[in-house]
């Protein structure tokens, strides 16, 4: 016979159920509190593409990340990363885009190639690696392609139901690799590797998850996925993965690349979604390479895009790494072999803009070979310290310069020539830059470039578009609208949306696939991107002569930071009354306030109205004002 409960009881049972409620929620909300902080401020860390382009072992890995822990784990520089193909087969024939030498599971997914990375045999995967990293106080990352390897596609491999632990079933069928893989969307520089997954089916969004799933089985914290953003942009499939990331109990950092022709508007939708996003090329220890970052840097700052609001607290647009110290050269099958080429007054220059542009700062040479002076330069208090504890970090335009000798011959340095010429880029469709293209023949697309946008022309031959190797097809009417562009001279190649310079060698692919649209657009297939067109000299001013940076700390210092972008050295001067209008408050306040130039830590008056120094070429100097 059952008996009622009494009030009493059933009083107890209900503040307990309600308790555990609010007790649960609670937990979630830390939990999620703390996820939600992950990146409150730009990560910090070391990647091995630099040293070790694609090379890296085990062994070499792991005495970096050690190396890192003890030196640089005190400073902030937290996240150790496994860069590009970690799952290919290091064998005579395997390079960069070759195809047939990677390690896949049963599931479609790449696994550690267990010749590189013995504890990964067996099926453990990075397991041993997260833990040795993790006992050393570090969080442990990897380079991911976007979507799933062509192998797999291929060999139209079952995908895993993390839910059933079973092959994904729907609709009554098995679902495999390759009814999921984009054929018409493979990795416009890895083509033969890598493919868009089609994030609409369910079994496409079932492999993500056991992809992720399986790297936080393993102990990742940070996942850097690449050909997904630049001119591979993929904003659908960035959704798609951040949604999964999620999703996992595990919280994982994600950083997106490349940054090739990133522009605000370009980012304007995915920052929300991410942790890290590339906002330029890859930047290699060469003054071409650094130079652009100021003109991109300064985009994104004036866009309000630092710290804006991220996937795990804050988003950060990302300079790309720091090529210091002993290094590898892009492409090669081959670890470090030679010391960087900037200068040290370029490698100071570089880390000063990072830190005043709160960039995440990911250090690229051999720790093993980690020198004093490069040691000093990325650990240097000031700039860590504005590296994450400034805010209204901008570039400052009230400056004057003037050069104060000759271009620096001795250095053998020499300014890229300027001809005038047309310069080929790419933004999303909705800028009004991208405007202005038109056939002005059966067989030519033009357009105007200058200052005026109509001093010049510039044309390219429309060429027949053959069935591409990526799916890409002339059988539809909307596809007979669609054409290869070739150079008038025809010896540049096809226009590709995927590579800068704009032009390569003609080939069977959707990133040379274009479409005049009814507004003057001219629209690749690829990417779903516009180009762009205007004169080199458009842009010479904003490459050359002097710069200048402002930051605020967070106990109200100001600092100024001075660049000399110029082959010779040039004076820059800041007048004070400019200076504080940024900062909002008087700074020529006798005994009250005090200016230092931070390399030599000498003293200078405020009193005489300008903050000036003399810059070498490339150079950079520092200022902190405190009062």
């Amino acid at each position: 016979m059952a008996m009622a409960a009494s009030p009493r009881i059933l009083s107890t049972v209900l503040v307990l159920f309600v308790s555990s409620l609010i007790w649960g929620s609670c937990e979630a909300a830390a939990a999620g509190d703390g996820r939600r902080r992950l990146a409150m401020l730009p990560p910090r860390g070391w990647n091995s593409y630099d040293s070790f382009s694609w090379t890296i072992d085990e062994a070499a890995f792991l005495h970096n990340a050690q190396i890192m822990a003890d030196k640089l784990l005190p400073h902030g520089y937290q996240y150790a990363v496994i860069d590009f193909l970690w799952y290919r087969k290091n064998v005579n024939g395997a390079g960069e885009d070759s195809y047939g030498f990677d390690s896949v599971d049963q599931w479609g997914r790449p696994f550690p190639d267990p010749e590189r990375f013995p504890s990964s045999a067996g099926g453990e995967g990075f397991k041993h690696v997260a833990d040795k990293v993790h006992a050393m106080g570090l969080k442990f990352g990897i380079h991911l392609m976007n979507g799933i390897s062509t192998q797999a596609v291929n060999a139209s491999t079952p995908i895993l139901d993390v839910d059933t632990g079973k092959a994904y079933v729907e609709d009554g069928r098995q679902w495999t690799a390759s009814d999921i893989g984009l054929t018409h969307r493979t990795c416009a520089w890895m083509s033969n590797g890598f493919m868009s997954v089609n994030t609409d089916a369910g079994a496409g969004r079932a492999f993500l998850r056991s992809l992720y799933q399986q790297y936080a089985d393993w102990g990742v914290d940070f996942v850097k996925v690449d050909c997904i953003f630049g001119t591979d942009y993929s904003p659908k499939e960035i959704m798609a993965v951040s949604e999964t990331l999620k999703e996992l109990e595990r919280p994982v950092i994600l950083s997106i690349s490349p940054g090739t022709e990133v522009t605000p508007a370009l980012a304007e939708n995915i920052t929300q979604h991410v942790d890290m996003f590339r906002i330029t090329g890859d930047d290699w220890d060469s003054w071409k390479d650094v130079r652009p970052h100021f003109d991109v840097a300064r985009s994104f700052a004036d866009a309000n895009k630092i710290g804006a609001t991220g996937l795990q607290g804050r988003s950060w647009p990302d300079l790309d790494m720091l090529p210091f110290g002993r290094l590898t050269d892009a492409g090669v099958n081959q670890g470090p072999h030679r010391s960087t080429n900037l200068t040290f007054d370029e490698q100071l220059t570089q880390m000063l803009l990072w830190s005043m542009a709160k960039s995440p700062l990911m250090f690229g040479g051999d720790l093993r070979h980690l020198n004093d002076g490069t040691f000093n330069l990325i650990t240097h208090p000031t700039l860590l310290k504005i590296n994450h504890h400034t805010k209204n970090n901008m570039e400052f335009g009230y400056i004057q310069s003037e050069r104060t000798s000759e271009s620096d011959e001795q250095s053998g340095r020499s300014d890229l020539t300027n001809n005038g010429g047309p310069v080929l880029g790419l933004a999303t469709c909705n800028d009004k830059s991208t405007g202005g293209w038109h056939s002005s023949s059966k067989d030519h697309i033009c357009r105007g470039f200058g200052i005026q946008n109509d001093n010049a022309s510039f044309c390219m031959s429309k060429a027949k578009l053959l069935p591409t190797s990526d799916g890409v097809t002339i059988s539809s009417e909307e596809d007979q609208a669609k054409f290869h562009l070739v150079g008038i001279d025809n010896n540049d190649g096809c226009l590709d949306a995927s590579v800068s310079p704009m032009f390569s060698a003609c080939e069977q692919h959707s990133k040379q696939v274009w479409e005049l649209t009814e507004n003057g657009q001219l629209k690749s297939s690829y990417s779903g991107l516009c180009a762009t067109l205007k004169s080199s000299k458009e842009g010479e001013s904003e490459t050359t002569g002097a710069r200048a940076w402002t930051a605020t700390g967070d106990k109200g210092e100001i600092y100024l930071a001075f660049f000399n972008l110029d082959i010779a050295s040039r004076k820059i001067a800041v007048r004070v009354p400019d200076l504080e209008k940024v900062a909002g408050r008087k700074l020529a306040r006798k005994h009250l306030c005090t200016c230092t130039e931070v390399w030599s830590g000498k003293s200078r008056s405020l009193m005489k109205g300008d903050i000036s120094a003399v810059v070498s070429s490339h150079g950079s100097i520092l200022f902190e004002i405190q009062c």
